[in-house]
Formats: C-alpha cells, structure tokens, sequence
C-alpha cells in the first residue's frame, strides 16, 4: 500500500472517533448524570457508568488489576476513598487547579484523591419536643436528658464511622468511648438508613438524631413544612462534621489526561454548583452557587482541623469503640 493510501486510511478511520471515560461510581446515576451529560456537551467526551456499592466496585478495581476499565473512581466518605488508595488503585494527580479549588483538609495529603461535594453530618430534631438550645454539641447528646430520646443510624455505616474517627482526633479515645457509651446507654433506637431515622423523629419513635443533611432537604423539598429540623453543633469548639463525596484517577487508566480535565471541571464554578443543585450538598468552592433549600438553614462552622485523610486512618480505632460500648 502506497504511504499517501496509508494516510488517507489512517484519517478517514479515526473521523468520528469520541473519546471516553469510564467511572466507576457508588453515586446514583440520576445524580452524576447532569454532570456527564453536561461535560459530553461541553467536550464532547462521552461516558460508561459502573454503579453499585463502594466495597464491590473497589474490590473489582483490586480482582481486574491492570486489566481494569475503570478510568476514574467516584466514591462517597472518605474512609472508602482512603480504603482505595491503600489497595494501591489511584494515579498521583498534580493539579495547580485541584490545590487552588479544594482545601487541604478535603483531600488526601499526597493528591491521590480530592473531595468534590461536601456532606454535613449534623443533629437534626423535633422543635415541638426539644428546644435547640439543650442539644449544643455530639458529646451533648451523651447527657441523660437524652434518655429514649436519641435515634442513631447503624455503626455498620462509613459515615458514623468517619464522624467517630473524628471525634477521636479532636477529643481523644478515651472521652470518644465515654461519649459513645453515653449514647448507648440512652437506650438509643438504631436505624439502617438516615430516611428511616428522620421519619421516625417525625413519627414520635425519637426526638432527634445524627444524619446526613441531603437526606432531610430531599424530604423537605417534597413538602416544606416537614416537622424535623437541622441544628448545627459544636459552634464554639471544632464545628460541624464534614466528609465528602469524591473521586481519583485509576492507577491503570489509559486516558489519565482527559480523567484528569474531567475531575478539574468537576471542581470549577458551574460544575459545583450544578453538584450543589442535584445532590443537595454543599459545594467545596467557595463561590459556587448553593442550592435555595440548604441556603435557607444558614451558615454553620465546618470542622477544618480534621484532614479527611484521618477518616480512614483512625477508621478501625472507630469501629473498635462502637463494639466495646455496644454500638450496633
């Protein structure tokens, strides 16, 4: 074949070749849809989903090693994103946009992976059965004026785990046991989801609890008078539980450059605020847009001295406690 035939065969085989990422993701499609579909448009990138639970998706990242399809992965709470970098799945990334858009305290310490959403986990009560102004802060919620009164969702769940591995690093092992066996001690009703946990706040089975806040503003978006209301603890000391939902870049990508364009557009502006809208979480750009439902309940104090990192470091010490003190 003569090398001009070569070329023209080379050129007219690649027209309407389009790039794509595949995402292994533990978020809902309809949530992580927006985004993509308003990437594809932007770039004309398109996308391959791999949804389901964050421990399946990371242990098929470990069985398919190198063979792996998975471009990026998008998880949530940093305890699963900390679990996935110490099977050794994550590229570095070095970003001067990631560094500039996300705060430290959001993201792992050496870049592998960054927060991309913010996710509250606060108190949430009844006002006509308790009064803001007894509930103050986590420890609080130890207090026998709490007793029958408290729901809690499982110890099983990452996001009590994370929020005990914070409590370990701003109070110690010691006061963090004494406060998790005050909250068992207050014959606290155990729940497997946030929902079920807020629906029985309104029901009378509780007074109030610990939940995520997109789990109360997806009920208050469906009726604006819901009885149950956000308090946000802990204002004048370490501040308010955060964690993240986020993402990394797959150690054996074969497209590291555009899963790399895509997560740095996930953290600008208009992609925040699009993640702010759809997800009912808080943005972790401070310019970008919240949504009108989240807006309405304030501003609050984050907890910043707590690097999420530690989340899956002290993860195990967590889960240890919540079993001496018989958190089920």
């Amino acid at each position: 074949m003569k090398l001009s035939a070569i070329i023209f065969f080379l050129i007219t085989s690649t027209v309407g070749f389009t790039k794509e990422l595949t995402i292994y993701t533990s978020r809902k499609e309809h949530l992580i849809k927006p985004l993509i579909e308003q990437y594809t448009n932007e770039t004309g990138i398109k996308f391959r989903l791999k949804t389901g639970k964050d421990g399946a998706l990371i242990q098929s990242m470990i069985a398919e090693g190198d063979k792996t399809s998975a471009d990026i992965l998008m998880t949530v709470d940093a305890g699963n994103l900390w679990f996935a970098k110490s099977q050794d799945l994550f590229a570095p990334i070095k970003s001067e946009v990631l560094s500039k858009n996300i705060p430290e305290h959001l993201k792992d310490k050496n870049n592998y992976w960054f927060g991309l959403s913010i996710r509250a986990r606060t108190i949430v009560y009844h006002p006509e059965r308790i009064q803001p102004k007894e509930i103050k802060s986590y420890e609080n919620l130890a207090n026998k004026k709490f007793n029958g009164k408290l729901c809690l969702r499982t110890s099983k769940k990452v996001y009590n785990q994370s929020l005990v591995s914070m409590l370990i690093h701003e109070l110690g092992v010691n006061k963090t046991k004494n406060i998790l066996k005050g909250w068992v001690d207050n014959n606290v009703k155990i729940f497997s989801s946030d929902t079920n946990l807020i629906k029985a706040i309104t029901a009378g089975q509780c007074d109030l609890g610990i939940v995520n806040t997109y789990y109360l503003a997806r009920l208050q978006k469906k009726d604006k008078n819901y009885p149950v209301k956000i308090y946000w603890p802990n204002q004048d000391t370490f501040g308010v539980h955060v964690n993240v939902s986020g993402a990394g870049i797959s150690k054996h990508s074969k497209n590291k450059k555009d899963a790399l364009k895509f997560i740095e557009w996930l953290s600008s502006k208009k992609a925040q605020s699009t993640f702010a809208n759809t997800n009912l979480e808080f943005p972790v750009l401070k310019e970008a847009k919240k949504d009108s439902l989240t807006a309405s309940w304030g501003s609050f104090k984050a907890n910043s001295t707590f690097n999420l990192t530690k989340a899956g470091e002290l993860q195990s010490t967590a889960i240890k406690l919540m079993q001496e003190v018989g958190y089920k």
